[in-house]
């Protein structure tokens, strides 16, 4: 049955989506055969309104008659270019999450039973909601404080929002692997394991006591740097679905013209965004992954205060150092060590020629040095890059292209405070920086140490691994004798699944079929 259901509400989404024009906006020009009928009848199917409308106002439309679950659904797919393509992960990017208000009653009941206690224990006020998304609502409110009360922000879980996703990612993982079947060519994109990966990302997304350590992270991260913050955690507030944090004053950074009014200076502003992103993402690894600008305040001292905590990204030591060389690398023009770091790093199959992938890298590279410094855009850079190196069997790297996806908000907004900004010019103190502290002889010596700690635990390990190879011999041997075999049990199992996957599929697309030519009946 929930294969079924799944079916049911997959099709209701593709009718919202051909309603509102979203299936007719995609290039079907360039289909042939029987998915091009299917777009030219979406075109026939979609209101007269929808037409006249942007592709991006049409996706807008969409993913409000679906709900919460594909609000997050479009943001998760904003973060991969990789599988919709360019222009469609701007659109939703554009998508804003921005949601009708639950009632106070239900935010105080979600509290009380997160916290187990009465909410007058918890706060001596509790506003009403100033501000609501797809998964949680923010209210104001009083707490006391040693030297009074003081003001926080208090994050509540939307009623219901769990049960409706995990509803929803049923039909999603049908039409991912619907996909997969029926489109070869996807399968190189995973969709089933992208799929896997905003589950566990809204998982994570929906379970406060996460954001408030991400955030306390952060926070620990950033103690001594000049002019960014996070909010502080209130841990005794908080829960699996309440979150209390400090209360920011500040002007958003959207309002460009409110903080040119309080006489801040935009172009330090831009400057601090951009290095204090770099400083998290090359120096920590971690790094606020949904730094658009309605997440962003600016006080009265010029600090910048990063709120929403719930998407974050984290590079290890090799992406880092990629991502450091490749950036250098271009700043000098020494392509071929761009090219070298994308084989070391195991990112280019070895079967390709390293000066055949220099010279892609500098068919990016050059153009870019015969443009004024405050025009390049390092974010379209990396996009460039991904392009090219997807022509050499690179395979997907979920975290590079967060990276790179973020970098195009962060940039973005760094070019609406300053339309003039160099990017180069400040990035260049900070890559610097990592560059010589980690690749020149302090990074060496690291390095050292950390190959002398691995080697001891592995002198450690050594006899548990003696005893585990002897044990596999074993078992390799009496497999040679006796063959690979299962017992009742489990052969009974594996016959059981295979057949109820199968039987499931095939119901879900007579399902599909029936519903849509049932809808086209109704309407002709």
């Amino acid at each position: 049955m929930s294969s079924l259901s799944a079916g049911f509400r997959l099709v209701r989404a593709g009718w919202v989506l051909v309603r509102e024009g979203v299936v007719s906006a995609l290039p079907g020009d360039q289909l042939s055969g029987l998915p091009k009928f299917g777009w030219r009848m979406a075109t026939i199917f979609a209101r007269r309104r929808a037409l006249k409308q942007e592709r991006s106002d049409r996706l807008a439309h969409a993913v409000a008659r679906l709900g919460p679950s594909y609000v997050k659904l479009g943001q998760f797919l904003a973060t991969r270019p990789d599988v919709v393509g360019n222009d469609i992960a701007i659109d939703l990017a554009l998508l804003q999450d921005k949601m009708q208000t639950f009632p106070k009653a239900e935010a105080q009941a979600s509290v009380e039973a997160s916290l187990g206690r009465k909410l007058d224990e918890l706060y001596c006020e509790f506003g009403d909601a100033v501000a609501a998304a797809s998964i949680a609502q923010v209210h104001p409110a009083q707490i006391d404080d040693p030297q009074g009360q003081r003001k926080v922000a208090v994050k509540v879980i939307r009623p219901g929002v769990r049960r409706r996703f995990l509803q929803d990612l049923e039909s999603y993982f049908l039409a991912a692997r619907l996909q997969e079947r029926w489109i070869p060519s996807s399968r190189r994109l995973r969709p089933v394991q992208v799929t896997e990966t905003l589950a566990q990302t809204t998982r994570i997304e929906m379970d406060l006591r996460l954001e408030g350590a991400a955030l306390s992270e952060l926070g620990e991260n950033i103690k001594g740097d000049p002019g960014f913050r996070v909010p502080a955690v209130d841990w005794e507030r908080t829960g699996r679905d309440v979150l209390t944090m400090e209360w920011v004053d500040g002007i958003k950074m959207n309002d460009v013209a409110a903080l040119a009014g309080a006489g801040h200076d935009l172009k330090a502003i831009a400057a601090n965004l951009i290095q204090s992103f770099l400083r998290h993402t090359l120096r920590d690894g971690f790094f606020h992954a949904d730094m658009h600008p309605g997440n962003l305040f600016v006080e009265a001292d010029g600090t910048i205060v990063a709120v929403d905590l719930g998407i974050a990204g984290r590079l290890g030591k090799k992406e880092r150092r990629f991502l450091a060389e490749i950036l250098y690398g271009f700043i000098t023009r020494d392509y071929l060590r761009v090219a070298q770091v994308h084989f070391e790093a195991g990112y280019v199959p070895q079967k390709h020629d390293v000066a055949a992938f220099a010279q892609a890298i500098r068919a990016i590279g050059e153009p870019i040095h015969g443009q004024p410094a405050e025009t390049i855009s390092m974010a379209k850079l990396l996009t460039l890059l991904f392009e090219v190196t997807e022509l050499f069997d690179m395979e997907t790297r979920p975290e590079l292209i967060l990276l790179q996806k973020t970098m195009v908000v962060v940039e973005g907004v760094a070019r609406t405070l300053d339309p003039a900004f160099n990017m180069w010019k400040s990035a260049e103190p900070v890559v610097g920086d990592w560059i010589r502290n980690n690749l020149g002889p302090p990074g060496l010596l690291a390095d050292a140490r950390d190959g002398f700690h691995a080697l001891s635990t592995l002198a450690r390990q050594l006899p548990e691994f003696t005893r585990r190879t002897e044990h596999l011999s074993r078992e390799v041997e009496r497999m040679a004798e006796t063959g690979l075999r299962f017992d009742e049990k489990t052969a009974q199992a594996i016959g059981k699944a295979e057949a109820r996957y199968t039987r499931s599929g095939r119901l879900a697309l007579w399902v599909i079929a029936l519903t849509l030519l049932f809808i086209a009946w109704k309407l002709v």
